[in-house]
């Protein structure tokens, strides 16, 4: 199986987060009372973008990887002020999903921010391709 290269998984996440929400229908996602503000969604979805992207060039086993993933992105949202308990950042996910204007904005952020880490710091190599 060809792996995808690093460089391509931030855009790679988005479609298939893109075409996720286009299958969600208005009424499974109200406006929650808590909802993360788009500025600061495209910040965390971000750092969990690049926080994926580290631990998959890790090379850890599949069930380490996602336990590393699951208490950083747990560590990340606290950080933020963002409760787990009531799944906040979920329930904002959901409800800018349905509103795919929403989304397009934050995921346009994203991309752009993530192309900038890139230019700054290099595209990640990638040890199948040499």
């Amino acid at each position: 199986m060809k792996l995808l290269p690093p460089s391509h998984l931030p855009r790679a996440l988005a479609t298939s987060l893109l075409l996720l929400a286009g299958c969600a229908r208005p009424e499974e996602a109200p406006k929650p009372a808590n909802l993360v503000p788009k500025d600061q969604m495209v910040s965390l979805l971000v750092r969990l973008h690049l926080l994926e992207a580290r631990i998959e060039a890790s090379r850890l086993a599949p069930d380490s990887a996602r336990a590393l993933f699951l208490a950083q992105q747990r560590d990340l949202l606290w950080q933020r002020h963002i409760s787990e308990q009531d799944s906040s950042f979920e329930r904002s996910y959901r409800y800018y999903a349905v509103h795919n204007k929403d989304l397009d904005e934050i995921y346009a952020g994203v991309i752009d921010s993530l192309e900038k880490v890139e230019k700054r710091f290099g595209a990640p190599q990638n040890s199948f391709h040499h």
